[in-house]
């Protein structure tokens, strides 16, 4: 049998175009859903771990983790809000002023976001009086936005839920998705959605991080439970085009590691014209062999010489006398953490922004997390920063930690020590 093949006599089927699921991409082993921070009093209890086992389709070339979480329990009570970040922020209020002036949105417009959180993004449209409303299915953070003003469905998005918004509400100018097609286990039924609310002319805007980025960064902690699926623009593109949407232009971010913002409309009924940029980027993947199976076959080594290197640096740092904390708790650390097998032994604590997560531990390896002061409190030598997607921020936050000097450590695609 060919070893980048499981073991299972009935394989899977892919979620996009339900061809037989047989290759591995990577095998992270097992970890807990990585929003699941423990409180003291659940130290002691069990905790479920579920495989993190990424796999490739043969035929449409979508990396996907199987159906291991259910969705309903990743997303009830959610800690992820997105407001905590200043840059993404920023990144949320720059992108409601250029989709104002690109597609002439106006106080008669109707704007939707799926995975709404906190209302970090429809914010800046409630301030413009331009309608808008959010879909979001985690209590948590709808109840945030709520204090920004911004309406919220609390539903999971698919072709119903699109079906009863517009029936309500009408039909969406534009409907924004941020860092979500990846969370979603049916991903035609979320598609689909679009499809169903979207006004004829309107335009459907997808962010979400590049899997061309990930292989190249080895970024592979941005594999969580809750993200089910790991896209490049080829792939996207043909699950698009499959629920009767049309791509017409793609620019890449630097947000999440490296993102793509894809842009599509009705097939039928749009009147946007398609961007040299849609079939540059196709030539591009295509070119660095994202058509091709053997491709994918190549992350699992690149992934085992990262966790060689992470843990190298740590049990040195630890044999000096160095102490060592994280900045950040992220799901994307806990991924890490877990693959790694790194607990308190190698890191004494985190710290993170969120008073949600303060006084509460790492999932799997029950680090445990304060706030932001506790780095001043106890001067480390290094400070591990596992959000390495904000690394910039965060130096800039922590710009007063060389007064005691202090290193910060990026962990992705290697070990990288910073002053």
């Amino acid at each position: 049998m060919n070893p980048s093949q499981n073991n299972e006599a009935a394989p899977a089927q892919c979620r996009a175009c339900s061809a037989p699921l047989e290759h591995t991409f990577v095998d992270l082993g097992k970890s807990p859903p990585c929003e699941a921070f423990l409180r003291a009093d659940q130290l002691e209890a069990g905790e479920v771990f579920y495989p993190l086992h990424a796999l490739v389709c043969s035929q449409c070339f979508l990396v996907q983790l199987k159906d291991y979480v259910d969705a309903d329990s990743i997303f009830d009570d959610y800690a992820y809000f997105s407001s905590f970040s200043d840059s993404w922020l920023e990144h949320a209020r720059k992108y409601c002023a250029d989709m104002t002036e690109r597609f002439g949105l106006t106080t008669d417009s109707f704007c939707v976001e799926v995975a709404s959180n906190d209302g970090y993004l429809l914010q800046n449209f409630v301030r413009a009086k331009i309608p808008c409303l959010g879909i979001e299915p985690s209590w948590t953070v709808a109840e945030a936005a709520l204090k920004v003003g911004v309406q919220s469905v609390q539903e999971f998005f698919g072709r119903e839920t699109a079906k009863k918004v517009r029936a309500e509400h009408g039909a969406a100018n534009l409907m924004s998705a941020n860092n979500v097609v990846a969370h979603v286990p049916d991903i035609n039924d979320f598609v689909g959605g679009f499809q169903e609310l979207l006004a004829p002319e309107g335009v459907v805007t997808l962010e979400f991080p590049h899997l061309a980025r990930l292989m190249d960064q080895v970024q592979y902690d941005t594999i969580y439970h809750e993200h089910f699926s790991y896209l490049s623009f080829t792939t996207i593109v043909g699950i698009l085009k499959a629920q009767g949407l049309a791509v017409f232009d793609v620019q890449k971010l630097a947000s999440h590691g490296g993102s793509l913002r894809v842009f599509a409309q009705h097939s039928d009924t749009g009147v946007h014209a398609i961007e040299k940029a849609v079939k540059a980027l196709l030539q591009e993947e295509t070119k660095l062999g994202f058509k091709e199976l053997h491709t994918y076959l190549r992350f699992t080594e690149l992934v085992e010489k990262s966790k060689r290197e992470t843990l190298k640096f740590l049990i040195q740092a630890k044999e000096e006398g160095k102490r060592v904390v994280a900045y950040g708790a992220p799901g994307k650390g806990n991924t890490l953490l877990n693959y790694c097998g790194i607990r308190s032994d190698l890191i004494e604590f985190a710290v993170d922004r969120n008073p949600y997560k303060h006084g509460r531990f790492t999932p799997g390896t029950q680090i445990p997390i304060f706030p932001p002061e506790a780095l001043e409190e106890s001067q480390p030598d290094y400070i591990l920063i596992l959000p390495w997607n904000l690394e910039s921020e965060i130096r800039k936050q922590l710009s007063h930690a060389r007064e005691w000097g202090a290193k910060f450590v990026i962990p992705i695609p290697t070990i990288q020590i910073l002053d």
